[in-house]
C-alpha cells in the first residue's frame, strides 16, 4: 500500500532492412535526389544539402532557392522532407540569414507541406496537417541553443516528415540589384536516443477585444497543466503592433515563478529562461498580454491582419522521453481571479530602442492608416452569411468550398468540440499567414485590402465562435457516463492520460497466495506481500476479533517477494515462519520494508537484507485493542521520508490513524469511528490505506466503507478535504499517490449497485478523475491494494484472484462515441495533438452528415459498455463490526 531538432543533419550510415548493417549514405542521396530542391547557381555553399557528420549524425540545410522577392512583406515557405524513415532528434539550429535581407523565420514540423513546388507565398499555408513550430530567428536576436541532451524528436512512427521553412522578407530595398536569395537554417541531427525531448507549450489568447482609445488592456490566458513534469528553458513572446509586454509564470502553491517576460515589440525569437523552471501536474500556467487601443478609432479583435491583434506565448520545455508531448495548447482563461496576485511587472512595459524595434507581417502603422477608411464601409453581402451563426459558411470562406469541408448546422453553434488542440491548432496556422485575405500576392491592392478586411472578420467571428465550443480546461476531452438513476454526469477521462494493462508482463501468472500488499522498493522493483495457503474468511476472528486458526501455525513459505519490474522473475524472497494473514506493506526511503499482519494485531519493521527478524515490532501479538500499546487488525503504514514519523491505520475494529516516532514511540492518535449515514471527517469505517503526500504534507487516508479518500496535515492532523465520486461505489481500497497524481482502486458493487470494481486516475489539486482502468487478462475481484511509481507505471493486487497486474501509459489514440445529455457524438483522443485542418477534421468523424450535427446512426460504434461478469467471491470480513474489544494489558 505504498505509493513512479535540426543545425546540419544526414546520416553518413542508415539502418537498412537488417539492424545490425549499415548502407552508405549514397542510397541516401539517390533516394531523396528528387526531394532536394536544385539551387540557385548564386547560393554557394549550399549543393548539398544532407551533409553527414559521422555514423550517427547528419546535418540539413534548408535554404530558400534563389529568391526575389519583389514588394515588401512578403513570405516566402519551402519544405524539405526529412531524408530518413526512422526516427532522428534535431540537436542543434543555425541560422543562415542576414538581418539586411530577411526580417525573421521560423522553421515548422509536419507530416505534410500545403505545397509541394520547390517553394510558395505561405498565405497559402505552411502545413495541410498539424505544423509544431521548432525555431525562430528575427533580426538582432540570440541564437537559440538547446540543452544538452535535449532533441525535437523528428521521423518515425510519430515525429514529423517534413520541415517546412518560412522566410519574412521585410524591407526588399537589398535586393534591387536582383540578387537571388538563399537564407535559411542548417539543423543538426542524430540518430542516437536523446533522453530528453523538447516540445511547444502554447498559450494564445481567442478571444481579446481592445476598446478604441483605452489605454492599459490585459489580455490573460490560464491553464492547469495536466502532464508530466516539463522543464522549460526558452520563451516567445508574439503580439502586432499594439503589444507593449507579454509574460508568463508558473503558479505553485499562490507562488508565481517567472517564465519569461519580453516586450513584443522586440525581435520575436526564441530567448532563454533567466532561471530554469519546472511545471508539474496540477500547476497553473498563467500568462498576460498588456495591449494599449490608444490610437485606433475602433475595437481591435485577435486575427491575422495588420489592424489586428494577436497575443501569444511560445514555451520551449523538455520531458523525459518516455512522457514526451511534443505540443500542447492553452487557451482559456480558467483562473481568472488567480491574476490579482500577478507580480505588478507583468503591467510594466519594456522600454524598446528605436533600432530594435520589430516590425510586425504587414502590422505597419502606415498599412493601419491606409486600411481605416475601408474599415468604415458597409458590410458586403457575403459577409451577412456570417452574422447568421451558419458555421459551415465559416468554414467554407476560411477554407475553400471543398468536399472536405462539413456543414456544421447553424442553429447547433454550442455544440462541444471533442478535439480542442486540432481547432485551436488549425486556428494558429491560419492566424499566423501574413495576410489572409490576399489570395495571390500578385493581385491588385485594392482586391487584397478587401479581401483582408473580409477575411479579418471570418477570423472574429471564427474565434468567437470558437470561444464557444472549446471544453473549460486547455486540451481537455472529457469522457462521460450517466450515473446510474441520475441525471448528473461525472468525468471519467479527462486529457491524454490513459492506463492499459502491459498484456507482455508475464507477472500476471504468477499466483502466490491472496495478494494483500505491493510496494516498489528504492530500485523500483515490485515487491509483494502474500498468504501463501492462508485464507482470510468469516471462521478466521471471534467477535472480539481474536484470531481463531492459530493451530495451523505461521506461514511456512516466503511471503514477500521481490520481483523484476520488466519479466517478473523473482528476485529475492523473505518472510517464512512469520506471518499468519499478511495484509499491508509500504517500503521506507532507506529500503526497509513496514508489514502489517491483522492476526497478530501488529506492524513489523523489517530490513531484506537482515535475515536475523524484524527490527522494531509494534502491537502486542495475538492481543487485539485500542490503547497506545495495542492494535486490533491494523491495515497499513506511511512513514514520512523527511522525518521518519510512522503512520499506522488502525483497523478494521478500531477507526483511528496512530503516529509514532522513528523509534517506535507512541506520540498520538486521531479518528473515530463513523456515525450515520453521513459520516463527518475524520471519521472512518475501515481506514484501509494510506499514502503520504510529503511536499504537502498531507497524509490521506482510503475510509474504504464510507468510500471515500480523506487528507489530513501531518502536523496538526487538520482535516484538509474528502474526495469521493460516485463511481467509487461503496468501498475505497487502496491508494498511491506521486507527484501530481492520486490512484486508487475501489470494491465490487453491493447488490443492487451497478459501480464496477475498476483503478482510478485522479488529479490530487482538484480531485477530478483523469482516467479510469481494469484489466484484460483476467478480471478484477478484490484489488487490494495499489502502487504507482513516479514513470506512471502502476501495479495493483488482489487478494480474491491471487493476481498482480502490471498497467502503464498508452499514446494509443481513442476513438469512441459518448452519449452527452442525450446527444451522441465522436471523440478523438491521443498524445501527439496538433493542428488539424478543420474541414478534414469535421469531415472525417464517422456519422456527422454534411448537413448538421446531427447522427446518422448509433449502430455499429464502437461506444463503450461494462462488462459485468456477475462473479461471486468471497471478500475479507466486512459485515457490521461489533464493539471493540477493552483494552488490555
Amino acid at each position: 500500500m505504498a505509493g513512479r531538432v535540426p543545425s546540419l543533419l544526414v546520416l553518413l550510415l542508415v539502418f537498412p532492412s537488417s539492424c545490425l548493417a549499415f548502407r552508405s549514405p549514397l542510397s541516401v542521396f539517390k533516394r531523396f535526389k528528387e526531394a532536394t530542391r536544385p539551387f540557385s547557381s548564386e547560393c554557394l555553399g549550399t549543393t548539398r544539402p544532407i551533409i553527414p557528420i559521422d555514423s550517427s549524425d547528419f546535418a540539413l540545410d534548408i535554404r530558400m532557392p534563389g529568391v526575389i522577392p519583389k514588394q515588401s512583406d512578403t513570405y516566402f515557405c519551402m519544405s524539405m522532407r526529412l531524408p530518413v524513415d526512422e526516427e532522428a532528434f534535431v540537436i542543434d539550429f543555425k541560422p543562415r540569414a542576414s538581418m539586411d535581407t530577411v526580417h525573421h523565420m521560423l522553421l515548422f514540423g509536419c507530416n505534410m507541406p500545403s505545397s509541394t513546388g520547390s517553394y510558395w507565398f505561405c498565405d497559402e499555408g505552411t502545413c495541410t496537417d498539424k505544423a509544431n513550430i521548432l525555431y525562430a530567428w528575427a533580426r538582432n536576436a540570440p541564437p537559440t541553443r538547446l540543452p544538452k541532451g535535449v532533441g525535437f524528436r523528428v521521423g518515425g512512427e510519430t515525429g514529423s516528415k517534413y520541415f517546412v521553412l518560412q522566410v519574412h522578407y521585410g524591407d526588399i530595398s537589398a535586393f534591387r540589384d536582383n540578387h537571388k536569395d538563399c537564407s535559411g537554417v542548417s539543423l543538426h541531427l542524430t540518430r542516437l536516443p536523446q533522453p530528453l525531448i523538447a516540445g511547444m507549450y502554447l498559450m494564445m489568447s481567442v478571444d481579446t477585444v481592445i476598446p478604441a482609445g483605452e489605454k492599459v488592456v490585459n489580455s490573460d490566458i490560464s491553464c492547469h497543466y495536466k502532464n508530466y513534469p516539463m522543464h522549460v528553458f526558452a520563451y516567445r513572446v508574439h503580439t502586432h503592433h499594439l503589444g507593449k509586454v507579454v509574460s508568463g509564470y508558473r503558479v505553485r502553491n499562490g507562488q508565481w515563478t517567472l517564465i519569461g517576460r519580453q516586450s513584443p515589440q522586440l525581435p520575436q525569437a526564441f530567448y532563454p529562461v533567466e532561471h530554469p523552471v519546472d511545471v508539474s501536474f496540477g500547476d497553473l500556467l498563467a500568462a498576460r498580454c498588456v495591449f494599449t487601443g490608444e490610437g485606433r478609432t475602433e475595437a481591435t479583435h485577435i486575427g491575422g491582419t495588420s489592424s489586428d491583434e494577436m497575443c501569444n506565448l511560445y514555451i520551449m520545455y523538455y520531458m523525459e522521453a518516455k512522457h514526451a508531448v511534443s505540443f500542447m495548447t492553452c487557451t482559456q482563461n480558467v483562473a481568472p481571479d488567480t491574476f490579482r496576485t500577478i507580480p505588478p511587472e507583468a503591467n510594466i512595459p519594456i522600454p524598446v530602442k528605436s533600432d530594435m524595434v520589430m516590425m510586425h507581417e504587414h502590422h505597419k502603422e502606415t498599412e493601419y492608416k491606409d486600411k481605416i477608411p475601408l474599415l468604415q464601409q458597409p458590410k458586403r453581402e457575403e459577409e451577412e452569411v456570417l452574422d447568421q451563426g451558419d458555421f459551415y459558411s465559416l468554414l467554407s470562406k476560411l477554407l475553400g468550398e471543398r468536399e472536405d469541408v462539413v456543414h456544421v448546422h447553424k442553429y447547433n453553434p454550442t455544440e462541444k468540440a471533442e478535439s480542442e488542440s486540432d481547432l485551436v491548432a488549425e486556428i494558429a496556422n491560419v492566424v499566423q499567414k501574413k495576410d489572409l485575405g490576399r489570395s495571390d500576392a500578385r493581385e491588385g491592392a485594392e482586391h487584397e485590402r478587401g479581401n483582408a478586411i473580409l477575411v479579418r472578420d471570418r477570423i472574429h467571428k471564427f474565434h468567437r465562435l470558437v470561444s464557444t465550443l472549446r471544453p473549460p480546461e486547455s486540451r481537455v476531452s472529457s469522457l462521460q457516463q450517466p450515473l446510474p438513476g441520475e441525471g448528473t454526469w461525472e468525468p471519467e477521462h479527462t486529457g491524454d492520460f490513459h492506463m492499459e494493462e502491459a498484456l507482455d508482463w508475464p507477472g500476471v501468472y504468477l499466483l502466490p497466495g491472496q495478494v494483500s500488499g505491493v510496494a516498489l522498493d528504492p530500485k523500483n522493483n515490485l515487491v509483494i506481500f502474500h498468504r501463501g495457503d492462508h485464507v482470510w474468511n468469516g471462521n478466521s476472528f471471534d467477535s472480539k476479533f481474536v484470531y481463531q486458526q492459530i493451530g495451523l501455525g505461521p506461514i511456512e513459505e516466503d511471503t514477500i517477494l521481490v520481483i523484476d519490474p520488466n519479466n517478473a522473475a523473482v528476485l529475492q524472497s523473505s518472510g517464512k515462519n512469520l506471518f499468519y494473514l499478511p495484509h499491508g506493506l509500504s517500503i521506507d526511503k532507506d529500503g526497509n520494508y513496514w508489514v502489517t499482519d491483522v492476526a497478530l494485531h501488529q506492524v513489523f519493521k523489517l530490513d531484506p537484507n537482515n535475515k536475523e527478524g524484524p527490527i522494531l515490532i509494534l502491537g502486542r501479538s495475538m492481543q487485539p485493542g485500542s490503547d497506545q500499546n495495542h492494535f486490533c487488525q491494523p491495515t497499513d503504514v506511511a512513514v514520512d521520508p523527511g522525518t521518519g514519523a510512522i503512520y499506522v491505520s488502525d483497523g478494521y475494529c478500531n477507526s483511528r490513524i496512530v503516529q509514532f516516532s522513528p523509534s517506535g514511540e507512541f506520540i498520538t492518535q486521531w479518528g473515530e469511528e463513523s456515525s450515520g449515514s453521513s459520516p463527518l471527517p475524520g471519521q472512518f469505517t475501515v481506514p484501509h490505506s494510506l499514502a503520504l503526500v510529503p511536499h504537502l504534507s498531507q497524509l490521506c487516508v482510503a475510509d474504504r466503507e464510507n468510500g471515500r479518500i480523506q487528507c489530513f496535515k501531518t502536523d496538526t492532523k487538520e482535516f484538509v478535504r474528502e474526495i469521493k465520486h460516485s463511481s467509487f461505489g461503496r468501498n475505497v481500497f487502496a491508494i498511491s499517490y506521486i507527484p501530481g497524481l492520486l490512484f486508487a482502486v475501489n470494491g465490487k458493487p453491493h447488490f443492487g449497485d451497478q459501480e464496477p470494481v475498476q483503478g482510478f486516475v485522479m488529479n490530487f489539486s482538484n480531485g477530478e478523475i483523469i482516467d479510469i482502468f481494469k484489466p484484460v487478462r483476467k478480471h478484477f475481484d478484490m484489488p487490494h491494494d495499489i502502487v504507482a511509481s513516479e514513470d506512471g507505471t502502476v501495479y495493483i493486487g488482489d487478494a480474491h484472484t491471487n493476481t498482480v497486474w502490471k498497467f502503464t501509459l498508452t499514446e494509443k489514440v481513442e476513438h469512441r462515441s459518448v452519449k452527452k445529455a442525450g446527444i451522441e457524438v465522436q471523440e478523438i483522443k491521443g498524445k501527439g495533438s496538433g493542428g488539424l485542418n478543420l474541414g478534414n477534421f469535421f469531415a472525417s468523424r464517422k456519422g456527422y452528415s454534411r448537413k448538421g450535427f446531427d447522427r446518422l446512426s448509433t449502430e455499429g460504434s464502437d461506444q463503450e459498455k461494462e462488462e459485468d461478469d456477475g462473479s461471486e467471491s468471497e471478500e475479507e470480513y466486512s459485515a457490521p463490526l461489533p464493539a471493540p474489544a477493552p483494552s488490555s494489558s
